[in-house]
């Protein structure tokens, strides 16, 4: 699969990037790449982008990276949404509800809605722990039952082992 992306180039501090069609699989700074079609300088904001070959190589099939993408879209040499790089955290459970208690004193509304959904979720992680247990007792019993049946044909195959041995003292005799 090949990937248009970036490959910096430069002094300690002083990055610059070449815009580069490469195989995915190779890293970036081997030096192996298919096509130079572009450079980026971010200290100077300066961007030269070969738009004839950057069409060309996403209609073969390459694909841009985000940071390319997004830097395409800029360029308008594609038309599209920019890629979300940084994505906002998930908030616990115990924020989320802080957080309508907040908003339904502002508002001044009942805050008792809020407290209401706790009892739910905790009836919830109760319910998943008992499921958890139960299914826990079973794959020990199973455990217990393969063990037992193991042994038995250990046992079984011994018993033969024995058979042939006494049978091959027997003919030596």
């Amino acid at each position: 699969m090949l990937v248009i992306r970036l490959r910096r180039v430069g002094k300690k501090n002083q990055p610059a990037f070449k815009i580069i069609v490469t195989e995915k699989k190779k890293a970036p700074t081997k030096g192996i790449f298919i096509e130079e079609v572009g450079f980026w300088n971010p200290l100077t904001k300066e961007r030269i982008l070969k738009e004839e070959r950057i069409k060309y190589w996403l209609s073969v099939g390459a694909k841009a990276s985000d940071t390319i993408h997004n830097m395409l879209i800029d360029g308008k040499v594609v038309k599209g949404e920019k890629i979300k790089k940084h994505h906002k955290a998930k908030k616990k459970e115990g924020e989320e509800n802080k957080v309508a208690v907040e908003n339904e004193k502002k508002e001044g509304g009942e805050v008792k809605e809020a407290k209401k959904e706790e009892p739910k979720k905790q009836e919830t992680k109760e319910v998943k722990k008992e499921e958890v247990s139960e299914g826990v007792e079973k794959t020990e019993e199973v455990k217990e039952e393969v063990k037992e049946e193991v042994k038995e044909e250990i046992k079984e195959e011994v018993k033969e082992e024995v058979k042939e041995v006494k049978k091959e003292k027997k003919e030596e005799v």
